[in-house]
């Protein structure tokens, strides 16, 4: 029973959500989560003036059109900043984006298992993040305490929600597999292949700084590897110059 209990409140809560959802008219940005970004998100950080205000806005219209929802605690908002800076943040180099395949990002406090339990009791609640499928297609888990320290470890290569919504951009060409057809063009595949697999067999033979869930697939692959891309750019640039170069074409060079 135990573990029947969170599927049975994800459920009830994704029905009440089918049921109200609408795309919201995109609010004003709240000026104080400037200061919030700044504290807490490094990319936006970086940005210049203008870009930052681009930022706020496709934050706000992000928000506008996925419902963010904390399941059995209170959502801050700190909570809704980081996802939503989470999302744009892989998508921040292109003209415009929307998330159509998704349309709620549900918040668990904790770490959770394969039955969607985060109870301190459970053992393997291992889990910090992912994309639904089937019945919770559309829908993304994430970790509270995950979300977070993607933010406050200034010194690691990773950040889960990134991770989540680069799954998300890698499936709009109908296939979570890691290659992203959608996002490069025809003749730029066959090397990301390439040099996909050599950096897989880099990690699995442990001489690859790209940590180790990296080699588990080519899916996973693409997600660890952006994770390092948009967290640490400048040690990626110089430790893997030529997927920095195609995860930039991938990143930056839509139209």
């Amino acid at each position: 029973m135990t573990y029947l209990l969170p599927i049975l409140v994800l459920i009830i809560v994704l029905f009440l959500l089918s049921r109200k959802r609408k795309k919201s008219q995109v609010k004003p940005f709240p000026k104080h989560w400037h200061e919030l970004l700044l504290k807490n998100v490094q990319f936006y950080k970086k940005r210049t003036e203008e870009e930052q205000l681009v930022f706020q806005k496709r934050m706000m219209l992000f928000l506008s059109e996925i419902s963010i929802e904390a399941v059995q605690f209170e959502l801050k908002e700190l909570d809704t900043v980081l996802v939503a800076a989470s999302a744009v943040i892989p998508v921040f180099g292109f003209k415009e984006w929307h998330y159509n395949n998704l349309s709620t990002v549900l918040i668990y406090p904790d770490y959770f298992d394969e039955n969607l339990s985060f109870d301190a009791d459970v053992k393997g609640r291992k889990i910090a993040g992912l994309v639904g499928t089937g019945r919770f297609k559309n829908q993304m888990i994430l970790s509270r305490k995950a979300l977070h320290h993607g933010f406050t470890n200034a010194t690691d290569k990773g950040n889960t929600a990134i991770h989540e919504f680069v799954h998300l951009l890698d499936n709009t060409d109908g296939a979570t597999d890691g290659i992203p057809e959608r996002l490069l063009e025809h003749q730029y595949i066959a090397p990301w292949l390439a040099l996909m697999h050599k950096e897989m067999e880099a990690i699995n033979n442990d001489t690859s700084d790209i940590r180790s869930y990296g080699g588990t697939s080519q899916t996973e692959f693409f997600a660890v590897a952006s994770e390092y891309f948009f967290e640490r750019p400048d040690i990626f640039k110089r430790k893997h110059p030529e997927l920095y170069k195609m995860l930039s074409t991938c990143f930056y060079t839509q139209k």
